[in-house]
Formats: C-alpha cells, structure tokens, sequence
C-alpha cells in the first residue's frame, strides 16, 4: 500500500478584467494614467500589475487581483514570475480586506497560484502566514464563492507534505465547523429541533473533505488530531450513510470521506486512548474469533452449507463467551471508527459504489479494522462474515482495478485470521486468487502491479496455513504451476520469495504429497531458489507511514493508508 495524494483543488479561468477597453471614470482612469496615458492600447506588465495592489483605490487592487488570477491560469512560468516579484505576501495581505470583492479576487489568484507541481508557490504562501489568513477568511465570510475559493487553496496547500500539520494546527476545527458538519448534516445534539439533514455535495465540501484527506495520511500525530476533533467521524459517517440511503456514492467527496476514515482507520488498536485495555496476547492469540456452531448445518455467507473440513477450532469456543463491551451511553467520535456497525457502511459502499478509489479506499478500511490482535479486530472480522461480507470481497477480486484487487486480498488476508473466514475464503475464493496470479513472466490479462501479485500470495499463504483444506484447494485449482514458474522466472525478488513461501507451506503436508507426485511435482519444485533472488532496494519511507517490505515466513496483518 502506497500514499497517494488527492487531486487538488480545481482551478477555474476567471473572467479577464478588460483592460484595452476604456476604463471606468473615477478610481481605475487614475491608475492605468499612471501607467500610460492611453491605456486602451496595452495591458499593463506584471510588475505594474502587482504594484497595483498596493493602491488605494479599492477597485483598482480587486481588477488587478483578478487580472493576476487569469495571468496564473495553468501558466507555471506565470506563477513562478508572481513569486519572485513578491506579489505572494500582497495577496495574502488582502485576505484581511474588508472589502468582499478584494478579498474574493485575491483568494482566486491565491488558489491558481497555489495550484500545481512546484511547492514553492506553496511554502511563499506559507511563510507569508497565508494559512492562518485563509482561515481567518473563512469564519468570517458567508460568501459560498469566497468559502470555494478558500477551501480550495486549502486543499492545494494540503498537497504538500510539510504544510498539512500547520493546515492541522491553524484549521482542523475551524474547517469541521465551518464545512464539514454543516454540509453533511449531521446535528451535534439529536434532541434539538435541528434534526440530522441529507448532505449537500456541494464543492466546498469536496474542497475541504479533499483537504482533510491529504492531511489525514501525515503520520499518527495528524491521525491522532482528526480522530479527536470533535464531530468529524460522525459527520463524515453521517455523510456516508446519506450517500449509501440515496445512492450517490460515486462523486468525489464520498471518495474523500471514504479515504479519510480509512486513513484515521490506521493503527487504530495501536493509537486510541485506552486501546491496551482490550489488545489480546499475541503469543495465545488464537486464529479469530469465528462464531458459535451450534447449528451442525448452518448456512454460510455465501448461500450454501458448511464446505468439507470444517471443523470448530479453539476460537468458536471463545466467542460463545466473549460478548462486546457494554455500552452505557450512545457511541460517538473515534470510537465510532472501529464499531461493529460501520462493516455495514463500507461493504454498502462495496456493493453500490462504481468509483474504483472509493472501492480500494473502503477495502482497506476494512483491512486495517481487521488487523491487529485486539477484541475490536475480531469482532470486525466476524461482522463481515455475519453481514455476508466475504462474497463481496471476493467478487471484487475480479476488479479491472489493480489497487482495488490489491486491496481486497489484503483485507480477505487479514480477515482470514478469524477460523470460520479462512475456511470460507479457502473454499470460494482460491479460484480468483489464483487466476490473477501471473504465470511466470507471462502477467495476466490485467497486468496487475508486483504490489498486488506479492498481496494475493501473502493471502493465498494465509488462508493455506494450518488448513490442509485449503491447500488442497490450491492444487485443486491448478496453481502449482503458477506458483512454481513465479518461484522460478519472476524478475521480482519480493514475488519469488512469496510464491516460494506458498510452495514450502504446500509440500509441508505430507497428506498432499500423493497428488503433487500424480501431477507431476517433485521435492525440487518446491524449494527456495536462492540463487534466483534478486537483491531488494530499500524504500527510504518516512517513520510511521507503512511501507510494504519482504515477506515474512508468516506475515503480520497489514493494514493500509489513502
């Protein structure tokens, strides 16, 4: 799993301010006089465009603010001129303006100027305190263009690693009061008139919901602030949960909210205040906690009856007396963030939703509340199962989308350390698994990426571990093949070493051993190529963002950021 950066803000080409015409009388004939004393014929340079903003005619710094804002549209060297001439701390100064039309013309040029590859238009921004101003211009207007504006400079801003803390710092709250609650209609206290509202997409929400997505993937400390900013989890579920009711799951804001949870989703039985209190001994930690089975013909989630080999392990019995923590007031905040209920959200959004960053976003939600050996992690993974949610993720796995197929595997993987999963997983999903592995150098009709082809061997090695069944499967499904040509001929070290660990598992049971021989394999199949590996290069990852490194004989469970 990679960091990925949203798209920033959108950048709109303004109306040109028609400077060859002849100006209005009064303020702007005394400016352009200054200039040339026909003005009709040429438009002012840059440096006199910039100089105009410091003039006291307020209409004169609004025409010249909208000019530079047409002048930045998609022009990088434009931007760069803007800069050095210092015509940055001008703008930001007219935040402050008390004068809407000034403060709207300047926030535009901001956001054009703002937007793009090179961050140093970005920290100019900064190191003029231009964020707190920002800010500042947002509290105080109700102009839904003015908040547009702002909130897209923001969401520019966010893009850029060293300033999404500062963004944090100086606006985190003020953007959730502002923006986020209001647009998603939740209400803070049920019991006022104000009931809970559908949302409004509207694009300052997109804006500040992509602004809080970039923020939100900055390391724990900033994970830490969004969980704990009051009424941001539930709006931003509330939100959700409006989507699913009227199925608009598939614009661009749901896409950010979904992401944004997913990230405060990370490390989440590692981080939350009082996590130690329910983290379960990793030495006794048992496969999953999987459900009663009292019921010998109990229907799977996948319609039919029990597959062959199931058999009750340790953890059944102790779910049968393993109950969630009582609840003695309505949860909220964080702690709604690794409920049982929110499975229901996110497979809802697996099921309607077309927008394959929303579908990669909620699989990793779900696979990030699915690690961890903590009781909140098991009671997640037998959600899924419960609110029949392995057939979705096994659907998907059929995906065009590599991040999305990459991300349910990681998901089933983590899923399949509950007892009951993995049979179910082993049983109707090793057939997907497996035709998406690639056959040596020959990659599948989807080409999926080495991050994905590594994910789907981890899973496969997962769901075989301790199940003979499974590995059963896997022959079953024609697999070795894959396995072994991958072990032999991948030009990927992290591949190879992965499928030779499915290979060692496999011919560890020595039942199987009969119908390896019967197709054809032998002991020399099996064995770790060293030879073949190829030297890994490090990933030079900033501390506390995952990285996805060499598999390990039993890998940890994964969990994943936006």
């Amino acid at each position: 799993p990679s960091l990925s950066i949203s798209p920033e803000g959108d950048t709109r080409r303004p109306s040109c301010p028609k400077w060859t015409e002849t100006p209005p009388p009064s303020s702007s004939m005394v400016s352009l006089d200054s200039i040339r004393k026909d003005p009709r014929w040429r438009d002012p340079n840059l440096r006199e465009v910039i100089t105009m903003l410091s003039h006291p005619m307020d209409p004169v710094k609004s025409n010249a603010a909208a000019y530079l804002q047409h002048l930045c549209y998609e022009n990088d060297h434009m931007k760069q001129d803007v800069r050095q001439l210092k015509g940055v701390p001008v703008l930001v100064g007219l935040l402050d303006h008390p004068k809407a039309e000034v403060h709207r013309k300047a926030c535009g040029a901001l956001r054009n100027i703002s937007y793009g590859k090179d961050h140093h238009n970005k920290v100019a921004i900064k190191n003029c305190d231009g964020i707190p101003a920002l800010v500042r211009l947002l509290r105080k207007s109700s102009n839904m263009e003015v908040r547009e504006l702002v909130t897209g400079t923001l969401w520019n801003l966010s893009s850029h690693e060293p300033l999404k803390m500062m963004i944090i710092n100086h606006g985190l709250q003020t953007l959730t009061d502002e923006v986020i609650i209001p647009h998603s209609g939740w209400r803070r206290d049920p019991t006022e008139h104000s009931r809970p509202q559908e949302t409004e997409w509207t694009t300052v929400f997109k804006n500040t919901s992509g602004c809080l997505r970039n923020v939100s993937s900055d390391g724990a400390e900033a994970r830490q602030r969004l969980r704990e900013c009051e009424g941001l989890v539930d709006a931003l579920l509330h939100a959700l949960q409006s989507a699913v009711a009227h199925k608009e799951t598939d614009n661009k804001s749901v896409e950010n909210c979904v992401c944004i949870l997913r990230n405060l989703s990370y490390h989440v039985h590692k981080e939350v205040p009082g996590a130690e209190r329910f983290q379960e001994p990793v030495a006794n930690q048992v496969p999953g906690l999987g459900g009663n089975q009292k019921k010998k013909k109990e229907a799977d989630c996948f319609g039919g009856k029990k597959p062959k080999g199931w058999r009750n392990g340790p953890s059944d019995k102790k779910y049968g007396t393993l109950a969630l923590p009582k609840r003695t007031e309505p949860m909220k905040g964080l702690e709604l963030l690794y409920q049982p209920e929110v499975v229901r959200l996110y497979l809802s959004l697996l099921t309607c939703s077309q927008n394959h960053n929303t579908l990669e976003a909620a699989a990793g939600a779900l696979q990030n509340l699915a690690a961890g050996h903590w009781a909140w992690s098991s009671y997640i993974r037998a959600t899924v199962r419960k609110e029949k949610g392995l057939p979705v993720l096994v659907e998907l796995l059929r995906s065009d989308g590599d991040k999305v197929v990459r991300a349910v595997a990681i998901a089933l993987r983590n899923l399949a350390i509950d007892r009951r999963n993995k049979d179910l997983i082993g049983s109707y999903a090793m057939r997907d698994l497996v035709s998406n592995l690639p056959c040596g150098q020959q990659r599948p009709a989807k080409n999926l990426e080495g991050d994905t082809v590594v994910a789907i061997l981890n899973t496969i090695h997962e769901i075989i571990s301790d199940s003979p069944e499974n590995a059963r499967g896997l022959i079953q499904g024609h697999a070795i093949q894959k396995l072994v040509a991958i072990n032999k001929t991948s030009q990927s070290g992290r591949e190879t070493k992965a499928a030779s660990h499915v290979l060692q598992t496999v011919w560890a049971y020595k039942d199987l051993r009969n119908s390896l021989y019967k197709g054809g394999w032998n002991k020399s199949h099996f064995k770790v190529l060293h030879g073949m590996l190829i030297p890994e290069r490090k990933h030079f990852i900033r501390a506390g963002r995952p990285a996805v490194g060499l598999v390990e004989r039993k890998p940890p469970p994964l969990d994943s950021w936006v």
